[in-house]
């Protein structure tokens, strides 16, 4: 096993990649900006080493400055957690150059599936129903015109190298598209450093379905069911929950399969999501593929009873799959609450700050992820999420039950927070009878926006 693992992040995922490396007897380095000297995960590693001044550019995102991190303090392999390089095919190159191992797919997997054009044209390819859309990159407006005339409006743009709703936006017409069309390469270059998009026929009111794919160097490849990622807002994920309220077995094993299937085409290794549109009609488009663990992986892990971290060590180490399909078995539902330090009643705006009071609650089946402390000041150079809150029950009722109790007892003072926002749509009509598609934010929010109105002009 490896003897010493770097972990290339922040905030709470470092923190859990580092817990799972103490279980597994692998001695562990952080590192970390200016910044985020005072972070838990720095407190908790054996080693640390300062990596440079607050902004990613200069400290999480330099592949330089983490390769020689490593080599100072002798790590033979590198987890990128997710976010900043994770999914950098060119950071996972230099790794294997480098012999360090890194936990995760190759950098050809990454490569190919970082690329959303050539990754849905290979799924294409055996089998898995992709969206329509363009077949090559879009370099000009009238090329974004003439593309969706052909397959028809609604469409929605999106980087090539991109991810997490960024560079995305949805042109209900024309004249949308021309508005939005260099906002979204502006945004793709700004956040991928190239402006590349491509575009894909918007599919109204769906569900975000993923199903968790492991595989290790042997070939053997599994998924691990389905997640229902649909409640968020600007393509940002808010609440996940496994398994989907709106799958049966039938549709979770067809899709899975194919998963499987898609995975298996590429030589896929390591931990995985393939992300797919589900329409009203449980018609299916493969949408694109994270070559990372999720932030969302923890309501997996509660379901099936399987630490994700672990298993991507192990398998970056070189053993087989812990499991069999048939032995994959879901128990009971999970759900996930992301906490935010925002303002929900002033558009979400970010809130870095002193938490200046902390009261995590506990009890069974519930799970805090989370980097924060009392007295733990939030840096204003990252993302907001300050915690995980993730229950567990018998079946998707009792998980509701447990995510209001848990929400009504974590108190964090001192900073704004989504916890309340949480509240009010785990206790909402709409997500308790689990009828819901991605509009669910903006409806909500509009909602909210016409009671207040009302409730002026009365007063």
């Amino acid at each position: 096993m490896f003897k010493k693992v770097l972990v290339a992040n922040r905030g709470e995922i470092a923190l859990r990649i580092i817990r799972a490396c103490k279980e597994l007897g692998i001695a562990t380095v952080a590192v970390h900006s200016e910044a985020d000297r005072p972070s838990l995960h720095v407190r908790f590693a054996d080693e640390d080493v300062c990596i440079g001044p607050a902004p990613p550019a200069s400290s999480y995102l330099d592949p330089k400055r983490i390769i020689a991190a490593a080599e100072i303090t002798n790590s033979d392999a590198i987890h990128p957690g997710y976010g900043f390089l994770a999914e950098n095919a060119d950071f996972a190159e230099i790794c294997e150059s480098c012999n360090i191992k890194f936990i995760g797919p190759t950098s050809t997997v990454i490569r190919l599936m970082g690329d959303k054009i050539k990754a849905k044209e290979a799924m294409k390819k055996v089998g898995l129903p992709v969206i329509p859309g363009s077949e090559e990159v879009v370099k000009t407006l009238k090329e974004a015109q003439d593309i969706s005339k052909a397959i028809g409006y609604p469409v929605i743009l999106k980087a090539s190298q991109g991810g997490g709703g960024k560079g995305m936006r949805m042109a209900k017409d024309a004249k949308d598209l021309e508005t939005y069309f260099e906002i979204a390469q502006q945004e793709a270059k700004l956040s991928f450093g190239v402006e590349d998009l491509y575009i894909e026929k918007y599919v109204e009111s769906p569900r975000h379905i993923e199903f968790q794919i492991l595989g290790d160097s042997l070939g053997n490849i599994i998924h691990l069911g389905d997640r229902d990622c649909t409640i968020q807002r600007r393509h940002q994920k808010l609440i996940e929950e496994s398994p989907s309220p709106v799958m049966d077995e039938k549709l979770r094993e067809k899709m899975g399969g194919l998963a499987v299937k898609g995975a298996k085409a590429i030589g896929y290794e390591n931990s995985g999501t393939m992300e797919f549109l589900l329409d009203k009609e449980n018609k299916f488009y493969f949408m694109e593929m994270n070559t990372r663990i999720q932030v969302e992986h923890t309501v997996t892990e509660e379901v099936v009873d399987i630490d994700l971290i672990k298993e991507q060590i192990r398998i970056a180490w070189g053993e087989k799959l812990s499991l069999t399909q048939d032995q994959v078995v879901l128990k009971g539902h999970a759900i996930e609450c992301r906490i935010n330090a925002e303002d929900p009643e002033n558009d979400f705006l970010p809130c870095p700050g002193e938490i200046t009071s902390l009261h995590i609650p506990g009890g069974h089946g519930i799970r805090i992820d989370t980097h924060a402390y009392a007295k733990y000041k939030i840096p204003p150079y990252y993302d907001s999420m300050i915690a995980k809150v993730i229950t567990h029950g018998k079946n998707r009722n009792e998980a509701i039950l447990k995510m209001q109790r848990a929400l009504d007892e974590f108190i964090i003072e001192g900073v704004k927070t989504t916890i309340p926002f949480h509240k009010e749509i785990i206790s909402s009509p709409v997500f308790l009878f689990g009828n819901y598609d991605t509009t669910l934010i903006e409806h909500f929010i509009n909602f909210r926006g016409h009671k207040e109105k009302e409730q002026k002009v009365k007063s």
